[in-house]
């Protein structure tokens, strides 16, 4: 290792000791979580040649086939953070309950909450997918975990990030103080540092939506998008690309590496729904990093990390990415209001 390269763990140590912004508790919980992520790149890369490709014959508790990877990287999650000492609870996308901590572990300050394999559905065609993960604070004075515990505002939370599993394995975390990038060295096998204040533009010419959904979408969003397709000729008056992967991570990765907005809106097919994605597992985390590389994250005209969690599995409308575009998504939706 060079004198330059910096380690995921000395990064974290660092923030620790010197800047005081975490406590030492927090710093090996991320760590926890990043071996763990590392366990589920090694399952990732192996794919077909270990036999882990495919259904599992079993579905999640949103009612979706889940896949071999989803239940095995669900499970390493969950058995690399159980006996660290630093949570008292962990939900997963992947399970109905919270998983409390076992009384033969220490209990800690933390609730975890993660969505253990987004995008599995393009693990068959070798599409970037990643690991998306929540920290909460737990209250003082609790003595029984339960799920109300993890039903907080976004805003509330101590730290978040992602891992892509890809052409590399990226993570990218927030502990509230910007954004950073860490990358894989396979031949190191630990993470280092290879970005730090993580910005996103202001202003793109990109956008990221599942354009077959166009006519399911409320006015403000078809709005939005026929002014991108008018391109230079239209009201915008510039040219628009749409970039769509499918996978949240990657869509939002790209996002966050070089500008533009993503879009997961509210669909008129189940319109007692506010969207699709998950609030805790997915739109929380992902508006805190957003937020933090300068960005902006509505649901419509909320802020995502305003919002009051009532249930582990609400689902939420997603608009995150480059300020000028979401502010004026939020500006369509306020007036149809």
């Amino acid at each position: 290792m060079s004198d330059t390269t910096i380690s995921l763990s000395r990064w974290l140590i660092e923030q620790e000791r010197t800047h005081g912004h975490i406590p030492g508790s927090l710093r090996l919980l991320i760590e926890q979580v990043a071996r763990a992520c590392k366990r589920i790149s090694h399952a990732v890369n192996k794919g077909a040649s270990a036999g882990i490709m495919g259904s599992a014959g079993s579905e999640n508790i949103q009612g979706e086939v889940q896949k071999k990877l989803d239940v095995i990287a669900n499970d390493v999650l969950l058995e690399a953070n159980e006996w660290g000492g630093h949570l008292a609870a962990m939900a997963s996308e992947e399970l109905e309950r919270i998983h409390v901590i076992p009384h033969r572990y220490p209990r800690g300050e933390y609730l975890l909450m993660f969505d253990p394999l987004d995008g599995s559905s393009n693990i068959e065609v070798n599409v970037t997918i990643g690991t998306i993960f929540s920290v909460l604070h737990l209250a003082d004075g609790v003595s029984e975990v339960g799920p109300e515990h993890f039903l907080q505002p976004g805003r509330q939370q101590v730290a978040a990030g992602y891992c892509t599993y890809g052409p590399q394995t990226t993570l990218v975390l927030t502990l509230g103080h910007g954004v950073t990038v860490f990358t894989l060295d396979s031949g190191q096998g630990s993470f280092v540092l290879t970005q730090e204040g993580l910005r996103i533009p202001e202003s793109t010419r990109e956008f990221s939506i599942n354009m077959s959904n166009l006519r399911h979408w409320a006015p403000p969003v078809q709005r939005y998008i026929d002014e991108c397709l008018q391109g230079k000729d239209g009201p915008r008056g510039k040219d628009f690309n749409m970039r769509w992967v499918g996978s949240m991570v990657a869509d939002v990765h790209r996002v966050l590496a070089r500008g533009g907005v993503f879009l997961y809106p509210w669909d008129r097919r189940e319109p007692d729904r506010a969207g699709k994605l998950r609030l805790l597992y997915e739109a929380n985390p992902m508006a805190l990093l957003v937020e933090q590389a300068g960005g902006m994250a509505m649901a419509g005209t909320e802020r995502i990390l305003d919002i009051q969690p009532t249930s582990l599995h609400q689902r939420a409308a997603v608009m995150l990415g480059s300020s000028e575009e979401v502010a004026l998504l939020q500006k369509y939706h306020q007036e149809a209001q």
